[in-house]
Protein backbone atom coordinates (compact mmCIF):
# COMPACT_ATOMS: atom_id res chain seq x y z
CA UNK A 1 0.00 0.00 0.00
CA UNK A 2 1.33 3.59 -1.27
CA UNK A 3 0.72 6.13 1.42
CA UNK A 4 1.58 9.81 0.82
CA UNK A 5 2.61 11.43 4.09
CA UNK A 6 2.45 15.49 3.90
CA UNK A 7 4.26 17.64 6.68
CA UNK A 8 4.31 20.73 7.24
CA UNK A 9 7.59 21.96 6.13
CA UNK A 10 8.85 23.61 2.72
CA UNK A 11 5.12 22.75 0.83
CA UNK A 12 6.29 20.95 -2.47
CA UNK A 13 5.28 22.18 -5.68
CA UNK A 14 1.97 21.48 -7.26
CA UNK A 15 3.55 19.53 -9.82
CA UNK A 16 5.68 17.16 -7.63
CA UNK A 17 2.36 16.79 -5.06
CA UNK A 18 -0.28 16.31 -8.45
CA UNK A 19 2.18 13.58 -9.65
CA UNK A 20 2.68 11.16 -5.94
CA UNK A 21 -1.01 12.07 -5.62
CA UNK A 22 -1.79 9.82 -8.65
CA UNK A 23 0.51 7.21 -7.21
CA UNK A 24 -0.75 7.10 -3.54
CA UNK A 25 -3.26 4.80 -1.95
CA UNK A 26 -3.46 7.24 0.82
CA UNK A 27 -3.16 10.47 1.93
CA UNK A 28 -2.39 11.39 5.44
CA UNK A 29 -1.35 15.55 6.16
CA UNK A 30 0.45 16.28 9.37
CA UNK A 31 -1.28 19.51 10.58
CA UNK A 32 0.11 22.46 8.13
CA UNK A 33 0.98 20.35 5.57
CA UNK A 34 -2.78 19.97 5.02
CA UNK A 35 -2.26 24.03 3.80
CA UNK A 36 -1.36 23.13 0.21
CA UNK A 37 -3.08 20.28 -0.20
CA UNK A 38 -6.61 22.34 0.16
CA UNK A 39 -4.83 25.40 -2.13
CA UNK A 40 -4.38 22.54 -4.92
CA UNK A 41 -8.39 21.21 -4.43
CA UNK A 42 -6.70 17.77 -2.80
CA UNK A 43 -8.78 16.31 -0.01
CA UNK A 44 -6.79 14.11 2.31
CA UNK A 45 -8.04 10.85 3.65
CA UNK A 46 -6.84 11.93 7.29
CA UNK A 47 -5.18 15.09 8.92
CA UNK A 48 -3.30 14.93 12.27
CA UNK A 49 -1.61 17.40 14.27
CA UNK A 50 -1.85 19.44 17.19
CA UNK A 51 -3.63 21.92 14.69
CA UNK A 52 -1.04 24.85 16.19
CA UNK A 53 -0.45 26.02 12.19
CA UNK A 54 -2.52 24.94 9.71
CA UNK A 55 -5.16 27.25 8.28
CA UNK A 56 -9.17 27.55 10.46
CA UNK A 57 -10.31 27.49 6.88
CA UNK A 58 -8.60 24.33 5.95
CA UNK A 59 -9.61 22.52 8.88
CA UNK A 60 -12.63 23.33 8.71
CA UNK A 61 -12.69 22.26 4.97
CA UNK A 62 -11.69 19.06 5.57
CA UNK A 63 -13.54 18.07 8.66
CA UNK A 64 -17.09 18.93 6.73
CA UNK A 65 -15.52 16.45 3.91
CA UNK A 66 -15.38 14.00 6.32
CA UNK A 67 -11.70 13.60 6.43
CA UNK A 68 -10.84 11.84 9.56
CA UNK A 69 -8.79 13.96 12.26
CA UNK A 70 -7.27 13.43 15.11
CA UNK A 71 -6.34 15.72 17.47
CA UNK A 72 -2.78 15.71 19.65
CA UNK A 73 -1.80 18.21 22.69
CA UNK A 74 0.58 20.83 21.49
CA UNK A 75 2.85 19.70 24.73
CA UNK A 76 3.60 15.62 23.52
CA UNK A 77 6.74 13.44 23.32
CA UNK A 78 6.76 13.26 19.36
CA UNK A 79 6.18 15.34 16.07
CA UNK A 80 3.22 15.51 14.09
CA UNK A 81 5.39 14.03 11.33
CA UNK A 82 6.09 10.77 13.50
CA UNK A 83 2.43 10.35 14.36
CA UNK A 84 2.15 10.47 10.71
CA UNK A 85 4.29 7.88 9.82
CA UNK A 86 3.35 5.57 12.97
CA UNK A 87 -0.61 5.85 11.39
CA UNK A 88 0.62 5.56 7.93
CA UNK A 89 2.37 1.84 8.95
CA UNK A 90 -0.90 0.98 11.42
CA UNK A 91 -2.57 1.29 8.05
CA UNK A 92 -0.56 -1.14 6.11
CA UNK A 93 1.50 1.39 4.36
CA UNK A 94 4.51 -0.49 2.87
CA UNK A 95 5.80 2.01 1.11
CA UNK A 96 5.91 5.79 2.09
CA UNK A 97 6.29 9.03 -0.04
CA UNK A 98 7.23 12.00 2.48
CA UNK A 99 6.73 15.08 1.50
CA UNK A 100 7.16 18.93 3.21
CA UNK A 101 9.99 16.79 5.16
CA UNK A 102 12.63 19.41 4.30
CA UNK A 103 12.64 23.18 4.98
CA UNK A 104 14.61 25.68 6.63
CA UNK A 105 14.55 23.99 10.37
CA UNK A 106 17.71 21.97 10.29
CA UNK A 107 16.24 20.43 14.13
CA UNK A 108 13.24 19.07 12.55
CA UNK A 109 15.01 17.73 8.92
CA UNK A 110 17.08 15.79 10.90
CA UNK A 111 14.64 14.41 13.09
CA UNK A 112 12.90 13.15 10.06
CA UNK A 113 16.03 11.55 8.50
CA UNK A 114 15.61 9.54 11.49
CA UNK A 115 12.18 8.90 10.74
CA UNK A 116 13.18 7.48 7.96
CA UNK A 117 15.63 5.16 9.90
CA UNK A 118 12.37 4.01 12.12
CA UNK A 119 10.76 3.52 8.39
CA UNK A 120 14.24 1.06 7.76
CA UNK A 121 13.72 -0.51 11.21
CA UNK A 122 10.17 -1.57 10.89
CA UNK A 123 10.72 -3.62 7.16
CA UNK A 124 9.04 -0.26 5.46
CA UNK A 125 10.04 1.23 2.42
CA UNK A 126 10.48 5.41 2.91
CA UNK A 127 11.58 8.28 0.61
CA UNK A 128 11.73 12.07 1.48
CA UNK A 129 11.31 13.81 -1.60
CA UNK A 130 11.28 17.70 -2.40
CA UNK A 131 12.21 19.74 -5.66
CA UNK A 132 15.95 19.40 -5.18
CA UNK A 133 16.07 16.10 -3.52
CA UNK A 134 15.39 12.15 -2.86
CA UNK A 135 16.65 10.68 0.61
CA UNK A 136 16.71 6.99 1.71
CA UNK A 137 18.38 4.82 3.96
CA UNK A 138 19.67 1.28 3.67
CA UNK A 139 20.89 -1.51 5.85
CA UNK A 140 21.67 -3.43 2.65
CA UNK A 141 23.22 -3.48 -0.49
CA UNK A 142 21.18 -1.79 -3.01
CA UNK A 143 20.53 -0.23 -6.58
CA UNK A 144 19.90 3.63 -7.98
CA UNK A 145 18.69 4.72 -10.65
CA UNK A 146 19.19 8.04 -12.52
CA UNK A 147 20.46 10.30 -15.45
CA UNK A 148 23.72 9.68 -17.25
CA UNK A 149 26.17 12.50 -15.27
CA UNK A 150 23.73 13.30 -12.61
CA UNK A 151 24.73 13.37 -9.13
CA UNK A 152 24.25 10.93 -6.26
CA UNK A 153 25.60 11.13 -2.41
CA UNK A 154 26.33 8.39 0.28
CA UNK A 155 26.53 9.26 3.96
CA UNK A 156 26.94 6.91 6.87
CA UNK A 157 24.08 6.88 9.56
CA UNK A 158 26.11 5.19 11.43
CA UNK A 159 29.96 5.09 13.26
CA UNK A 160 31.24 3.67 9.95
CA UNK A 161 29.90 1.47 6.98
CA UNK A 162 32.08 -1.41 6.15
CA UNK A 163 33.00 -2.46 2.91
CA UNK A 164 31.68 0.28 0.92
CA UNK A 165 31.81 -0.65 -2.96
CA UNK A 166 30.14 1.53 -5.69
CA UNK A 167 29.89 0.03 -9.28
CA UNK A 168 28.66 2.90 -11.91
CA UNK A 169 30.24 5.94 -10.27
CA UNK A 170 32.53 8.38 -11.41
CA UNK A 171 33.98 7.42 -8.61
CA UNK A 172 34.77 4.08 -7.72
CA UNK A 173 35.05 2.40 -4.33
CA UNK A 174 35.95 -0.70 -3.66
CA UNK A 175 35.75 -2.15 -0.08
CA UNK A 176 35.66 0.85 1.92
CA UNK A 177 34.96 1.68 5.41
CA UNK A 178 33.39 4.80 5.36
CA UNK A 179 33.05 6.88 8.73
CA UNK A 180 30.54 9.16 10.15
CA UNK A 181 30.96 12.42 8.13
CA UNK A 182 33.63 10.93 5.72
CA UNK A 183 33.10 13.69 2.89
CA UNK A 184 34.39 11.17 0.14
CA UNK A 185 31.47 10.02 -1.30
CA UNK A 186 29.67 13.46 -1.83
CA UNK A 187 28.97 14.02 -5.53
CA UNK A 188 29.66 11.32 -7.32
CA UNK A 189 27.93 10.74 -10.76
CA UNK A 190 26.37 8.59 -12.60
CA UNK A 191 28.37 6.70 -15.31
CA UNK A 192 25.04 5.41 -16.88
CA UNK A 193 21.51 4.75 -15.61
CA UNK A 194 22.11 2.87 -12.46
CA UNK A 195 24.78 2.09 -9.88
CA UNK A 196 25.29 -0.39 -7.44
CA UNK A 197 25.82 -0.10 -3.87
CA UNK A 198 26.96 -3.07 -1.51
CA UNK A 199 28.56 -2.82 1.63
CA UNK A 200 28.49 -5.70 4.32
CA UNK A 201 27.35 -3.42 7.65
CA UNK A 202 26.08 -0.24 8.69
CA UNK A 203 23.52 2.15 7.37
CA UNK A 204 23.69 4.83 4.59
CA UNK A 205 21.92 7.41 3.70
CA UNK A 206 21.57 7.73 -0.25
CA UNK A 207 20.54 11.43 -1.63
CA UNK A 208 19.63 12.41 -5.15
CA UNK A 209 20.09 15.58 -5.46
CA UNK A 210 18.79 18.27 -8.21
CA UNK A 211 19.63 21.78 -8.75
Amino acid sequence: MNILIVSGGKPPSTELLKKEVEKCDYIICADSGANCLYENNIYPNMILGDFDSIKWEVLTAFRNAQCKIITFPKEKDFTDSEMAIEEGINLGGDKLILLGFTGSRMDHMLGNLGLLNKCLEKGVKAVIKDEHNKIFIFDKPFRIEGEKESIFSLQAYCDEVENLTIQGGKYPLNNYNLKLGDSRTISNEFLDEEVNISFSKGKLLAILPKD
